[in-house]
């Protein structure tokens, strides 16, 4: 840890909660003071000392196209000197919206938006006013937003405290959630086909929605058993409730069209986040024409100054417009990227004699868990058996080698078309070196 990082930190504790504006930025994460960045380029991120680091988290996956793309950089340039933002109708509105409905074959109407809580929050609205009923069906260890209602059961928790896995003991993630804000959630374990089935004789045909990320991205990276997310599809046509598919951190990284695309999905109403501003506060809510509809004036309400931000509209359109060029080279390169990168990974790992390490992966997205099991399948796998506190304190030891990741093994990497085979070796390399000074 340098000093200056300490020195601001010490200085953050003062005037900041944490010193810091997010939990998973502060010592909550990172054990201590965090490293403080000053700038980024292309695949590196420079912290307050002028040290470089492979950045592997590229911002939680708000950067496809890396820090400081030039397109980007003269977009924000060119566009900045116009205007911050408006609050009117605007032609790139229009032009964006254009491009996301032409691309999602799933989505014919749009609404943009800040974040992706504040996305998701309008769609559950959005699912309640549709169909007229109440009850939410989300899964453990899945997060869509803090909005009250869904934050229950997205933390870790110890393994006494899960209840049946037919029916989770259902746990606030936060003091200051009133009980009647979750009354009607019912959260299911995910990746059981079992399971849902259930939930669904049991509370279908009063759910309004059953939400779930495509890929399970808030406990580091577990995908769906073959199958899994088109079954709760079809569970939803039989039952009446809405397929809600949160693509806040899946959308436009692991396909141009996200999990829908991947999985072969329909959903009705999705929600997309993070990589869609590019670097700026941008969100949608998308989906089908007459459940869309609810948002017009006098029926389902969502207001926002910011909607639609003009400065961030142009960098989801020079982000989208890069990344499919070239028939979606982009999207291309992100994903052997990240294969590439979990392979190394995975090959380090085999080396490796003395920690109990798997890597998982869905295309650009990968994460290390040390763990004694052969993969982790959903959020009870995590909790039981995945040792946080150990991937922790190897990122610690990576940052010192010039590789940043983030030290919370409940979250991920992901690769940007920045990224190139040399970091992957460089990467490759300073992991095993870390893994032989472990003890």
């Amino acid at each position: 840890m340098s000093n200056t990082s300490q020195s601001l930190f010490d200085r953050g504790m003062k005037v900041l909660v944490e010193g810091v504006s997010s939990a998973s930025r502060g010592p909550a994460t990172f054990g201590g003071a965090p490293r403080y960045m000053s700038h980024g380029q292309g695949a590196r991120l420079y912290d307050v000392d002028g040290r470089a680091y492979i950045d592997w988290m590229m911002a939680f996956g708000a950067l496809p196209l890396g820090h400081a793309h030039p397109r980007i950089v003269e977009t924000v340039t060119r566009e900045v000197a116009r205007g911050t933002h408006f609050a009117t109708a605007l032609e790139v509105e229009v032009e964006v919206a254009e491009m996301l409905v032409s691309l999602l074959p799933h989505v014919d109407k749009v609404r943009f938006a800040n974040t992706g809580t504040e996305a998701a929050m309008a769609a559950f609205r959005l699912c309640r006013g549709h169909t007229g009923r109440r009850k939410i069906i989300k899964f453990e260890g899945h997060y869509h937003g803090w909005w009250d209602a869904v934050l229950v059961n997205t933390n870790p928790l110890p393994p006494t405290m899960f209840g049946h896995p037919n029916d989770p003991i259902r746990i606030p993630d936060s003091s200051g959630i009133p009980e009647e804000a979750w009354k009607d959630t019912i959260v299911v374990r995910w990746n059981d086909f079992d399971a849902i089935e259930t939930a669904m004789r049991l509370h279908g045909a009063e759910a309004a929605c059953v939400v779930t990320e495509g890929v399970m991205s808030n406990m580091g990276v577990i995908p769906p058993k073959p199958g899994y997310l088109k079954h709760i599809e079809d569970l939803c046509r039989k039952y009446g409730a809405l397929f809600y598919l949160d693509e806040t951190v899946t959308g436009f990284r692991l396909a141009a069209g996200g999990c829908a695309e991947l999985y072969g999905l329909t959903p009705d109403i999705v929600t997309y986040g993070k990589a869609l501003g590019g670097g700026l506060p941008m969100a949608m809510i998308g989906g089908r024409a007459d459940v869309m509809a609810g948002l017009e004036w006098g029926k389902v309400l969502h207001f926002g100054t910011h909607n639609a931000g003009r400065l961030a509209l142009h960098v989801t359109k020079t982000m989208l417009e890069t990344m499919l060029e070239n028939d979606q080279a982009g999207f291309k390169r992100i994903k052997t990227l990240g294969q590439s990168m979990a392979a190394e990974l995975t090959r380090v790992a085999k080396t490796s004699n003395r920690h109990g390490m798997v890597v998982q992966s869905v295309n650009s997205m990968f994460q290390i868990f040390f763990t004694d099991q052969p993969e982790i399948n959903d959020f009870r796998d995590f909790c039981t058996h995945v040792d946080r506190v150990k991937f922790r304190n190897f990122v610690l030891r990576l940052f010192d080698k010039g590789i940043y990741m983030n030290p919370s093994a409940t979250l991920h990497s992901l690769s940007a078309i920045v990224h190139t085979e040399d970091d992957i070796k460089a990467t490759a390399k300073a992991v095993a070196e870390v893994l032989d000074e472990m003890p």
